[in-house]
Protein backbone atom coordinates (compact mmCIF):
# COMPACT_ATOMS: atom_id res chain seq x y z
CA UNK A 1 0.00 0.00 0.00
CA UNK A 2 0.79 3.74 -0.89
CA UNK A 3 0.26 5.97 1.34
CA UNK A 4 1.24 10.31 0.74
CA UNK A 5 2.00 10.58 4.93
CA UNK A 6 5.81 10.92 5.36
CA UNK A 7 5.51 11.00 9.15
CA UNK A 8 4.99 7.20 10.54
CA UNK A 9 5.78 5.98 13.85
CA UNK A 10 5.85 2.23 14.00
CA UNK A 11 4.09 0.86 17.25
CA UNK A 12 2.33 -1.48 19.42
CA UNK A 13 -1.11 -0.64 20.93
CA UNK A 14 -1.03 -0.27 24.29
CA UNK A 15 -4.43 0.31 25.52
CA UNK A 16 -8.38 0.93 23.66
CA UNK A 17 -10.94 2.71 24.58
CA UNK A 18 -14.55 1.91 23.31
CA UNK A 19 -17.32 4.41 23.11
CA UNK A 20 -20.55 4.65 21.48
CA UNK A 21 -18.87 6.42 18.43
CA UNK A 22 -15.52 6.62 18.76
CA UNK A 23 -12.98 4.75 19.75
CA UNK A 24 -9.27 6.06 21.52
CA UNK A 25 -6.14 4.22 20.81
CA UNK A 26 -3.04 4.41 22.54
CA UNK A 27 0.11 3.87 20.91
CA UNK A 28 3.88 2.84 22.17
CA UNK A 29 6.48 4.03 19.80
CA UNK A 30 9.60 4.07 21.57
CA UNK A 31 9.88 6.00 24.37
CA UNK A 32 6.82 7.87 22.91
CA UNK A 33 3.09 7.36 23.49
CA UNK A 34 0.62 8.48 21.12
CA UNK A 35 -3.18 8.82 21.16
CA UNK A 36 -5.55 8.32 18.31
CA UNK A 37 -9.50 9.26 18.37
CA UNK A 38 -10.80 7.05 15.27
CA UNK A 39 -14.18 5.82 14.89
CA UNK A 40 -15.87 2.72 17.03
CA UNK A 41 -16.48 0.96 13.45
CA UNK A 42 -13.10 1.86 12.35
CA UNK A 43 -11.66 0.39 15.17
CA UNK A 44 -13.81 -2.83 14.95
CA UNK A 45 -13.09 -3.31 11.31
CA UNK A 46 -9.69 -3.43 11.47
CA UNK A 47 -9.86 -5.67 14.46
CA UNK A 48 -7.70 -3.85 16.46
CA UNK A 49 -6.46 -4.97 19.68
CA UNK A 50 -3.56 -4.71 22.64
CA UNK A 51 -0.47 -6.24 21.81
CA UNK A 52 -1.05 -5.36 18.02
CA UNK A 53 1.61 -3.82 15.83
CA UNK A 54 0.74 -0.98 13.89
CA UNK A 55 1.70 2.46 12.11
CA UNK A 56 0.60 5.87 13.64
CA UNK A 57 0.79 8.08 10.03
CA UNK A 58 0.59 11.44 11.33
CA UNK A 59 -0.87 14.16 8.74
CA UNK A 60 -0.97 17.85 9.89
CA UNK A 61 -0.94 21.00 8.50
CA UNK A 62 1.59 22.10 11.49
CA UNK A 63 3.89 20.75 12.93
CA UNK A 64 5.60 22.34 16.48
CA UNK A 65 9.19 21.86 17.13
CA UNK A 66 10.33 22.09 20.40
CA UNK A 67 14.07 22.16 22.18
Amino acid sequence: MKISGQNKLPGEIIAIKMGDVECQVTVKSGENRIVSVITRDSAEDMGLEIGDQVVALIKSSEVMIMK
